[in-house]
């Protein structure tokens, strides 16, 4: 591996940490031009956003693409803490990126080399480069911190430190 790309996934550690900070799960990423200038950088935002589909790689794509003015990012790399899941694998491959680096493995989660493993499909019009593993250790660490800390608070149950807010109650015959 290229030392540069040790430091953008050290940089993507770092925006990571600060996602745990802020409640989320530590994801994040940075989408990286061929001549190695940072495009795009982003966090995961779930929580944030309550929105499901705000996965730090999501975020990135968009954000690259707005600033590119361009719909697909072919000739950029993909930076991200945690293998992406089979959504943000199918976003990565529509968007045409160059090469996906990641962090830690996910058994879980993952839909590259686990789960749905995307770009394996025949239905996968698209495959990048994949290297996997990259600072794999810190990554998972933080992961883990995290998990752990969340499971000892109880903010798995509760739903995190802000409160959640309750649905409306609808009485039948009272459907909007």
């Amino acid at each position: 591996m290229r030392q540069a790309g040790a430091n953008y996934m050290a940089m993507a550690l770092v925006r990571a940490e600060a996602a745990a900070k802020a409640g989320e799960v530590p994801v994040a990423c940075l989408i990286v031009d061929g001549g190695g200038e940072i495009v795009a950088a982003a966090e995961n935002r779930m929580r944030a956003a309550d929105d499901p589909t705000a996965h730090a790689e999501m975020l990135a794509i968009r954000a690259a693409c707005a600033k590119l003015g361009q719909g697909r990012l072919a000739g950029c790399d993909i930076y991200v803490t945690l293998e992406p899941c089979a959504m943000c694998a199918a976003a990565i491959s529509f968007a045409r990126l160059r090469r996906l680096y990641f962090g830690a493995y996910d058994p879980k989660g993952g839909g590259v080399e686990h789960g749905a493993r995307f770009f394996a499909q025949a239905t996968c019009h698209h495959r990048p480069e994949v290297y996997g593993g990259i600072e794999e250790r810190r990554a998972g660490e933080l992961l883990a911190r995290f998990f752990s800390a969340r499971r000892t608070s109880g903010a798995a149950r509760s739903g995190g430190p802000r409160a959640r807010r309750s649905p409306p109650r609808i009485e039948q015959g009272e459907l909007p």
